[in-house]
């Protein structure tokens, strides 16, 4: 089964971007940002043009994890982006409001209007990947990043837990209806390493990751670990300055699986 609907496909004279990558969750709370915040600076290190569209309306949150403030300009049609210290170029809700700490109260067209208006009207220059920060979930904000966005392929992140897997599943399944590829598959807070003697512990049991990239055919994964470092350099806006373990390889993986 795949799901149809108008698709528009436009951008400006000032855009030209070569892939477009959308990272997904079946649900919140599961690390997507932050898997979406490391692809790009890993991406941006092996010499790429790389942009973040954070879709993500109601919960943004990559303009903070870059140390970005400020608002983004607007010449009265276009926006243009705000740019990390290494060069990645961000739009987000959190860069037009005049209070970062306002809720987001739209409702789900005006939050597809503005995911869309994000990409056709911002001028994001030339970009090898432009990677959207998608709205966790399989709702209506989902589709309507499917149906907006010419999206080239997805990464999926996930938790380890049980309930968890079947919601993968979900995403995974969404993402064949829409006849998008799913070029690669996270475990996030897979398992906690001992600072001390380093051995591993499966705080939710065994993974399930390599089962079900093979059941998928996903070829591209990567398990990353419970870390406290981790939530200290998101915050103090440091995401630039994080080398995850494999993430390099997970990267190149992912490009090839998109050429």
């Amino acid at each position: 089964m795949e799901i149809h609907g108008p698709k528009k496909f436009t951008t400006n004279e000032y855009t030209d971007i070569k892939k477009i990558l959308g990272v997904i969750s079946g649900k919140g709370g599961v690390g997507k940002s932050f898997v979406c915040q490391n692809l790009a600076v890993q991406l941006r290190r092996q010499g790429y043009k790389v942009g973040i569209l954070d879709a993500d309306i109601t919960g943004p949150s990559v303009p903070s994890a870059f140390g970005i403030g400020g608002q983004v300009y607007s010449d009265g049609k276009n926006i243009t982006p705000a740019e990390s210290a290494t060069g990645i170029k961000v739009v987000s809700v959190n860069l037009i409001l005049d209070r970062p700490t306002d809720p987001v109260l739209w409702r789900a067209p005006v939050v597809g209007s503005a995911i869309s208006q994000f990409y056709e009207n911002v001028n994001w220059g030339e970009l090898d990947y432009l990677l959207v920060d998608m709205p966790p979930g399989t709702s209506d904000v989902a589709l309507t990043v499917y149906q907006s966005l010419p999206v080239d392929g997805v990464v999926i992140v996930s938790s380890p837990q049980d309930l968890v897997e079947m919601i993968v599943e979900k995403a995974i399944k969404m993402a064949k209806m829409m006849t998008v590829p799913v070029v690669g598959l996270v475990e996030n807070m897979a398992y906690f390493k001992c600072p001390h003697c380093g051995e591993i512990t499966y705080l939710y049991g065994e993974s399930k990751l390599r089962a079900l990239a093979s059941k998928y055919d996903i070829r591209a994964t990567l398990q990353i670990p419970m870390d406290s470092m981790y939530s200290r350099f998101i915050d103090e806006g440091q995401v630039e300055h994080l080398n995850l373990e494999g993430m390099d390889h997970f990267a190149k993986d992912v490009g090839a699986c998109m050429i």
